[in-house]
């Protein structure tokens, strides 16, 4: 069984008395340590089909199947467990807490979901990211591929079966871009499963699999 499936996924927005379908009948499955990049032009349906895999909007019609379970039959309290425990995201603007050292906001899932984690696999954790010396400071310390790092710290401290990122090298500098581009296919390498929206198209040639997505429907799937 995939580890995840998409099966007639719709995501229809109203404007005035236009439809937009900005998700249009979208079907795909993927396997444990895939690693995949979506890619299409600005307002194609990139980040809005990220947002329906990662359970943070609703579809209009069709499921997602994470392990065999339709997460959009889950209530709200369920969706936000599950996010927690089983999805990693990965954002652009990183999302971190600002009042919260590097250390604290990676701890933040398990926080959420009263896990005590032993200090050793935190620390594991941010030695192999490169960001071990770092853990004590405050997001405004840190550069821009160090928040990105504690961003993908924080997506797998729970170690989810699967990361998001949806355009993770977008607000960095070319070389900061370049490593977070490299760590995320380190992170495959070793098994994570990886699904990646980029508008980087040399970005996206470095994955193994690539979705194009055009005016919300699957154009291709290479």
């Amino acid at each position: 069984m995939p580890l995840l499936e998409v099966k007639d996924l719709c995501r229809t927005f109203r404007q005035g008395d236009t439809e937009i379908h900005a998700v249009n009948h979208a079907y795909f499955s993927v396997e444990q340590g895939d690693m995949l990049a979506i890619v299409g032009q600005s307002g194609s349906g990139k980040t809005t089909l990220l947002n329906l895999l990662g359970c943070i909007d609703k579809p209009s019609t069709g499921q997602v199947l994470l392990d065999g379970q339709d997460i959009h039959s889950l209530s709200d309290q369920e969706s936000a467990k599950l996010r927690r425990q089983k999805i990693g995201y990965i954002y652009q603007d990183f999302k971190l807490l600002p009042i919260l050292t590097a250390k604290e906001n990676i701890l933040v899932p398990a926080m959420l979901d009263g896990k005590k984690l032993p200090a050793s696999q935190v620390h594991t954790l941010a030695d192999r990211l490169g960001i071990a010396n770092r853990m004590n400071h405050l997001p405004s310390q840190l550069s821009g591929g160090q928040r990105q790092r504690v961003a993908i710290a924080r997506a797998l401290i729970n170690q989810p079966s699967i990361l998001l990122a949806d355009e993770p090298t977008g607000n960095l500098d070319k070389a900061s871009a370049q490593e977070i581009m490299d760590l995320l296919l380190d992170l495959n390498r070793v098994g994570h499963t990886i699904i990646l929206v980029t508008h980087n198209e040399k970005y996206a040639e470095l994955c193994p699999r690539k979705i194009t997505i055009s005016d919300g429907r699957i154009a291709s799937d290479q």
